[in-house]
């Protein structure tokens, strides 16, 4: 009979100390998820823009200079007073926004964070699916992410109206092309915003937007008759099918790789879509493929829990790879090279930090 010795492996005892610090650290979790909820609501209804415009007042007055009910708005304030984006005057019952906090709560323009923390309460509307498919595999549909391509849409089109034309683009080296005519397409285009500026900026080039949603091209189709735009057209289409009559000279992937079922289909089909001198702009997540070089990043937690709740779970939800929001450049240049394309560069923009850019070529 062998004697075999197991190694009892046991965790320090906590001292008393470091277990009030990770209570702490619970409560201000349980503080601030809570908060971003309210901030969710603050950005749908236009609170942060009614309370920037006004001088400190009552909830009466903020709340009908919103249109809105006012003893929601009065509870509402007392979160955010409580969070510290609220100044409240016990002796005048009136409240004000807090200035710092006017440029990362309201605008257009990529300081506005209200925008993001939208994510919040959608990645709570498919909690308990994702809790289940933790115990069963598979996943979520697209279908159950009703506001997602909006809230996408809405972020990415405040980084292009900033960035796209004068900065993103010039990284392709196609912008002298553009400007006399080429062909280009847009891989997974949503609302489809980017093509559309992209084809006000350049009229003797066409555009192509390809996406599986319906809803999204509707709006993007509406926003390009709008703009009275006759050099663009977006189609229907599951782009790990992708297959086109003629090559494109460019083509682009905006944060929409990494939650393909099968993104090493899609990247091959990309590669399969251009023209032997042509361009792929790739913009996907600025992160490292490898866990320990992540946990600095200001915004890891968000991503590996967006992954968890969209990204991941919806391509685990068509029976696919499940690559996650935070493949990390590594794996993306490795996946890039791996589709066919012969150069890769990587490159970074001050003006989008949460964004690394491949501009990759056969």
């Amino acid at each position: 009979m062998n004697n075999i010795q197991t190694e009892q492996h046991q965790s320090p005892t906590p001292t008393r100390d470091s277990v009030e610090q990770a209570a702490g650290r619970m409560i201000g979790i349980l503080n601030d998820s809570s908060i971003a909820l309210l901030i969710g609501v603050g950005h749908q209804t236009g609170l942060f823009e009614t309370l920037a415009a006004l001088p400190a007042a009552g909830s009466d007055l903020i709340a009908d200079a919103a249109g809105l009910n006012e003893r929601y708005v009065r509870e509402w304030l007392g979160g955010m007073t409580s969070a510290g984006f609220v100044d409240y005057q016990p002796d005048r019952g009136t409240y004000s926004l807090r200035p710092e906090f006017v440029p990362v709560v309201t605008g257009p323009g990529t300081e506005n964070l209200a925008r993001t923390l939208q994510y919040v309460p959608l990645m709570g509307e498919v909690a308990p699916k994702v809790a289940q498919a933790f115990r069963t595999g598979g996943g979520t549909s697209y279908d159950d992410y009703p506001r997602f391509h909006h809230i996408m849409a809405s972020e990415s089109a405040a980084v292009n109206d900033a960035s796209l034309v004068e900065t993103i683009l010039p990284l392709t080296g196609c912008v002298d092309a553009l400007r006399r005519g080429i062909s280009v397409a847009d891989i997974g285009c949503g609302e489809g915003h980017a093509m559309n500026l992209l084809a006000a900026t350049f009229p003797a080039s066409t555009f192509t937007g390809y996406d599986f949603s319906g809803e999204a091209l509707a709006a993007a189709s509406d926003e390009a008759s709008a703009a009275g735009l006759s050099n663009v057209r977006f189609e229907l289409q599951d782009v790990s099918r992708l297959e086109t009559e003629e090559p494109f000279d460019l083509v682009t992937a905006f944060d929409a790789i990494h939650d393909q079922a099968r993104p090493a289909e899609v990247l091959k089909n990309i590669r399969a879509a251009l023209k032997p001198e042509g361009t792929f702009l790739m913009v996907d997540i600025n992160a490292s493929s490898r866990l320990e070089d992540n946990v600095e990043l200001p915004w890891a937690a968000f991503l590996y829990t967006i992954s968890t709740f969209h990204c991941m779970a919806v391509s685990l939800g068509q029976g696919g790879d499940g690559l996650g929001t935070v493949w990390g450049k590594q794996r993306a240049t490795d996946m890039l090279l791996d589709a066919g394309f012969r150069a890769v560069e990587v490159k970074e923009l001050e003006e989008d930090p949460f964004n690394a850019y491949y501009v990759a070529r056969p």
